[in-house]
């Protein structure tokens, strides 16, 4: 029996700078500049990663004038900070692969300075596409590591606020920035995503999606188990909260955990109304993400096997609404559900205008040949439509992902056993639920376990003086939020 040919490493061990150089120099990008004539200095970099502007303006003037004998004077001179002088072969790969730029003075065989000019190409500060909101900040986050501290940093002022950054990917070596405030959040949390993001061998961290899918406490479940947002504000209330945060380099968007169920359901423009309006709105929603999963599955059990719970008004125009529909009602409702995904998939992968225009005109014009065709019924269509649409209103993209796949499995069961399949279906669901973890603590927290000091803020949003409590589930080492007996504005006396 013949052995496998073994597989070559894709990474060579490099064990000098210059055979470093030399894998490097292979690439078309990679620039050497040499100064022997003056000061025996090399430079070394990538044209394609560096500012060129910073080399020509802020570094070649000086290599050309001055006659440098150590590393440590040219440091001193540069106008630059975050230098750094190693002998650190991984360093020194990092680094340049960074765009840094790699000075080495040739009468020093071993140490390597390092400059940084990384060429910015990031985007502006821009307002949320996905968590719009009518009143409060207008800004999101950017693909930017730095900038996205900063915008955290700026809402946050406390020297309490901690940033431990790791290094996870083998190949992108993607920097991923764990934050959190000492004090107020729990360490076993806090200790708890160190541990797993460190755990992770994977070769590319493209996005925290990656993060996110990699360190949930399920991976088979259709939940996001991370609170994932857009809005430096929601991630600096979220932290003040006692949760962790997770940003990572070259993603727009930030995770937060510990989380809940609940917490999905609610906008953060719930805070900047007043609290009778926005716990009408989360009610609304909840409601809406019922409707949307179950309003299909039970057209189906109640045409196929329930159809003498139907009052005698309503059932006589569903008669006349499909006596000529040659389907039976599972193939009905999947025809038209599977159609609503095709025109939503369409619309999000075409440019923004097109996508628009073929998801209007798409629905109506196929609404309408469906119906005058004798495909479908008129009844369908209208609840169908109010089902995507109410699939719509959660204000967390992903959850809404899972709420159209959600769908799909109730329909069999009620095509299968009517209603009772359905009450099969939430029974499984709410089974899966009551499993779930989030960082190991309770995803349907406050319901169950039932904690009532979180149900302030969880289907309804009470008034901020009687939130004074941090949420129980966080396990925040601060649990106090607000002074109480300074909670209630004093009335002004007359003069």
């Amino acid at each position: 029996m013949k052995k496998k040919a073994k597989q070559p490493e894709m990474k060579q061990d490099i064990k000098n700078f210059q055979e470093l150089i030399a894998i490097m120099e292979k690439s078309d990008d990679f620039k050497q500049v040499d100064f022997g004539n003056v000061s025996a200095i090399k430079l070394y970099y990538y044209q394609s990663l560096i500012n060129t502007d910073k080399l020509h303006t802020n570094l070649l003037p000086y290599c050309q004038q001055l006659t440098i004998h150590a590393i440590e004077e040219l440091e001193n001179v540069l106008p630059f900070d975050d230098t750094e002088i190693t002998a650190d072969l991984a360093v020194i790969e990092e680094k340049i692969l960074a765009g840094f730029i790699a000075v080495h003075l040739q009468n020093d065989t071993t140490n390597i300075l390092l400059i940084p000019a990384k060429f910015e190409t990031d985007r502006d500060v821009a307002p949320p596409e996905i968590e719009f909101s009518v009143i409060g900040p207008k800004v999101a986050f950017i693909e930017d590591l730095q900038t996205n501290i900063n915008l955290i940093r700026k809402r946050v002022k406390l020297p309490q606020l901690h940033v431990k950054k790791l290094k996870v990917g083998k190949i992108t070596k993607t920097t991923i920035a764990i934050m959190y405030i000492e004090g107020i959040a729990n360490p076993d949390n806090v200790q708890t995503v160190i541990q797993r993001i460190t755990d992770i061998e994977y070769d590319q961290i493209m996005d925290s999606s990656f993060i996110g899918q990699m360190i949930s406490d399920n991976e088979q479940s259709p939940f996001p188990q991370l609170m994932d947002s857009e809005r430096p504000d929601r991630v600096s209330s979220a932290l003040i909260e006692g949760k962790v945060a997770i940003v990572c380099d070259g993603s727009p968007h930030v995770l937060t955990g510990p989380t809940t169920l609940v917490e999905f359901f609610a906008a953060y423009e719930d805070y900047f109304l007043t609290w009778h309006i926005a716990t009408a709105f989360r009610i609304i929603r909840i409601f809406a993400v019922m409707f949307s999963v179950l309003m299909t599955p039970l057209y189906v059990a109640v045409l196929t096997y329930h159809y003498h719970i139907v009052p005698g008004d309503l059932l006589g125009t569903l008669i006349s609404s499909r006596k000529d529909i040659p389907f039976p009602p599972i193939l009905e409702v999947l025809i038209l559900e599977l159609t609503i995904e095709l025109l939503r998939e369409a619309g999000a992968r075409l440019p923004t205008k097109i996508g628009q225009t073929i998801g209007i005109v798409g629905g109506i014009v196929i609404g309408t040949a469906a119906v005058e065709a004798g495909l479908t019924s008129n009844v369908l269509l209208i609840l169908v439509a109010l089902a995507a649409l109410a699939s719509f209103t959660t204000p967390i993209y992903r959850i809404g992902n899972t709420i159209r796949l959600l769908r799909f499995p109730f329909i069999i069961l009620a095509q299968m056993w009517g209603l009772i399949g359905v009450v099969i279906g939430v029974m499984f669901l709410v089974t899966h639920l009551l499993r779930l973890t989030s960082l190991g603590r309770p995803f349907t927290e406050p319901l169950f376990p039932p904690r009532w000091q979180d149900l302030k803020d969880a289907f309804v949003r009470l008034p901020f003086n009687l939130q004074g409590k941090r949420p129980i589930y966080t396990s925040s080492e601060d649990q106090n939020r607000i002074n109480l007996n300074k909670t209630k504005p004093k009335k002004g006396k007359r003069k």
